[in-house]
């Protein structure tokens, strides 16, 4: 049989399945501290997570800083569809955990000059849907639906205090991208009117980006601190295999090589930390993101037969078509003794993605996060617990929306709901 005769007709085509916790494919920040002041940072900057917040916060440090943080993100997803007359299905997750790290250091070489080198995560999450939730449209079998990101940062700093009162900070950032994915391969036609079902799809990718942040910070009193971060855009090169393992006993190759160009945009944030008194701070951010440049995201694969078929049934790019969006964020720490610290957050982020590109591996939702926290510190260590809940909007996508766009196969109608506990603790130490 020639590749030609058969024509991949994917029920639901998701080659790209990525994950989303926040405003597209970004986490919404590190550090106990940062995070449970809902991540309304950039203005303060002043613990070790500013690496990531902004680089020109180092530039304040007097003595060495070591840094670490751990969060666990446990999303849960809800999908449910009605067709009438008899297609209906309830879909929920499976109790998953997605780990985040930050481990950073900083060291002053003169009193002007901060040298430092960080590692953290800017994105991982996933998805793991119970496949006998999805049976109803997967031939009545049972198939593994997940997908998995993680991001790894390499960031080198430096940071100059131009003033006592104006300082710059920049980190080059090395990004390691790795990405698994599991999901039912949709039916072939070999035949007009007689769909072979090909079972399971699996995709293992991983690959390297660069980009660059740049921040500056001004503190014109004591009282209050004013700062600008801009991070840059980074391509991740990623390279791996596709698998769909019946398609040898169909007589054609049942894995392939794939590439695809990942882009993170610019991001453009501005904050302001207020201090009315010795025992109270007060922030508050605006942060952008380009994420209208995330239109679409193509693959290539190596084996010719596997480049055809896909381009035949779509399934060689993905259309996301998302929107710039703005979050805006608020933070407060009150200080309740000496070393004893309570903090709380709140903020709004917008999903960049349309209804007409929404499918259960690229969940996208409107998101209200809450924060709160308790920092202890103590001779320079300092411990910080935190927990944050974030909620996402409803979103209801229609058959005949789908239709209208053109994109009814890689978009799934439905109702689609999630929200996510994050629990994350941070410990540090100034020499």
């Amino acid at each position: 049989m020639k590749w030609k005769n058969v024509v991949i007709s994917f029920t639901i085509v998701i080659l790209l399945g990525l994950p989303a916790y926040s405003n597209g494919l970004n986490l919404n920040g590190l550090g106990t501290k940062a995070v449970t002041m809902g991540g309304a940072f950039i203005g303060l900057a002043d613990d070790f997570s500013l690496a990531y917040w902004n680089p020109a916060g180092a530039a304040f440090l007097t003595r060495p800083l070591l840094g670490s943080y751990l969060t666990d993100l446990v999303p849960t997803n809800y999908y449910s569809l009605s067709i009438p007359p008899d297609l209906t299905l309830e879909a929920k997750t499976k109790l998953s955990h997605y780990l985040g790290f930050m481990l950073a250091y900083y060291q002053p070489l003169s009193r002007k000059l901060v040298f430092g080198v960080s590692v953290y995560t800017p994105a991982g999450l996933g998805a793991n849907w119970k496949g006998d939730d999805l049976k109803l449209i997967t031939d009545g079998v049972a198939y593994d639906w997940t997908s998995k990101i993680g991001v790894f940062t390499i960031s080198p700093l430096l940071a100059w205090k131009i003033s006592e009162q104006i300082s710059l900070g920049a980190t080059l950032n090395l990004n390691y991208g790795t990405f698994s994915l599991k999901r039912w391969a949709g039916e072939a036609e070999m035949e007009p009117g007689s769909p072979v079902n090909l079972g399971q799809y699996e995709e293992s990718l991983h690959g390297w980006g660069t980009g660059l942040t740049v921040g500056l910070l001004v503190k014109p009193a004591c009282w209050v601190s004013f700062g600008v971060t801009v991070k840059t855009p980074s391509v991740v090169h990623f390279k791996g295999t596709s698998t769909i393992f019946l398609l040898s006993y169909l007589g054609y190759p049942e894995s392939s090589e794939v590439k695809r160009n990942i882009k993170w945009p610019w991001f453009i944030g501005a904050g302001v930390a207020f201090k009315p008194n010795e025992d109270i701070t007060l922030t508050a951010d605006v942060q952008w993101t380009g994420w209208s440049s995330v239109g679409t995201i193509k693959s290539t694969f190596s084996d010719p037969v596997w480049q055809n078929m896909m381009a035949m049934g779509g399934g060689d790019e993905m259309l996301l078509d998302w929107k710039n969006r703005v979050q805006l964020r608020f933070g407060v720490q009150y200080r309740v003794s000496q070393g004893l610290f309570l903090r709380g957050g709140i903020y709004h982020d917008p999903s960049p993605a349309p209804d007409r590109t929404m499918n259960i591996l690229l969940p996208n939702f409107d998101f209200t996060g809450l924060a709160i926290g308790l920092g202890y510190e103590f001779q320079g260590l300092s411990v910080n617990w935190g927990l944050e809940y974030l909620s996402g909007k409803k979103r209801e996508v229609t058959v005949e929306e789908l239709m209208l766009a053109g994109t009814l196969g890689q978009a799934m109608p439905g109702t689609y709901r999630m929200h996510l506990l994050v629990p994350n603790i941070s410990v540090s130490y100034r020499f």
